[in-house]
């Protein structure tokens, strides 16, 4: 239970903030909506156009990539450092999960994921 005392207090402290940002939002937040809360804020000015339309889908494509690649590394550091001790059952768990991650890269590649327009 003591090597998990950081941990616990980690995610004690993150979930204590987030119930705090969420209690001062619900009693100092606006009460009344109006026209003028309800409109959209560009640093303090009136917005300098109308929205241009709904975003590409390939943007979102490409950041989901992008998280789904940037986790890859999550794993895979600690995973290179401790290399020698884990074993043969350890690479080619390694091995499958790179193998799943390469499948869809090459499914985001073959769909046209990553052409633009």
């Amino acid at each position: 239970m003591r090597q998990y005392l950081a941990v616990i207090l980690t995610a004690g402290f993150g979930l204590a903030v987030a119930a705090g940002m969420t209690a001062f939002s619900i009693l100092f937040g606006p009460k009344k909506k109006t026209a003028v809360k309800q409109e959209p804020f560009e640093c303090g000015m009136p917005p300098a156009m109308e929205p241009r339309g709904m975003a590409k889908v390939n943007f979102y494509l490409v950041a989901v990539l992008f998280v789904m690649f940037d986790i890859e590394i999550v794993f895979l550091y600690p995973w290179a450092v401790s290399f020698r001790e884990l074993g043969a059952g350890a690479f080619y768990a390694m091995g499958a999960f790179l193998a799943v991650l390469l499948a869809g890269l090459v499914y985001a590649v073959k769909k046209g994921a990553l052409e633009w327009d």
